[in-house]
């Protein structure tokens, strides 16, 4: 086999980043370099559309021989970025509090404290 100046064989690819790419876009995107996706562990990886590459093996910019298998691990949904929002329950009742006074009441600042 020939060999290119970087010392890898003309017949070399190198592996595309998939990590953040949704399964069927991940499958596009290697079968485009002539490489092949494997998700292990999981039988239906060939119909998966919507979970998200969270890793990869190898890495991206790899120099591979055409028609490689590139493994990846996926997460449904947003990517593995965990809750956006906040959630209950709420942090309990507590603290120094204070009251302050209607205005034009003339009543002084009343400052309550909890036990």
């Amino acid at each position: 086999m020939r060999r290119t100046p970087e010392g890898h064989g003309t017949g070399d690819v190198r592996v595309p980043r998939l990590v953040g790419l949704m399964a069927v876009d991940a499958r596009e995107s290697a079968r485009a370099r002539g490489l092949v996706v494997d998700a292990p562990g999981r039988p239906d990886f060939p119909h998966t559309v919507v979970d998200y590459v969270v890793r990869q093996y190898p890495q991206p910019g790899t120099p591979v021989p055409r028609h490689s298998v590139v493994h990846v691990w996926l997460d449904f949904g947003e990517g593995g970025g965990g809750v956006r929002e906040p959630r209950g329950p709420l942090p309990p009742p507590g603290g120094p509090r204070r009251e302050l006074e209607e205005p034009g009441a003339g009543v002084p600042l009343v400052v309550l404290s909890s036990p």
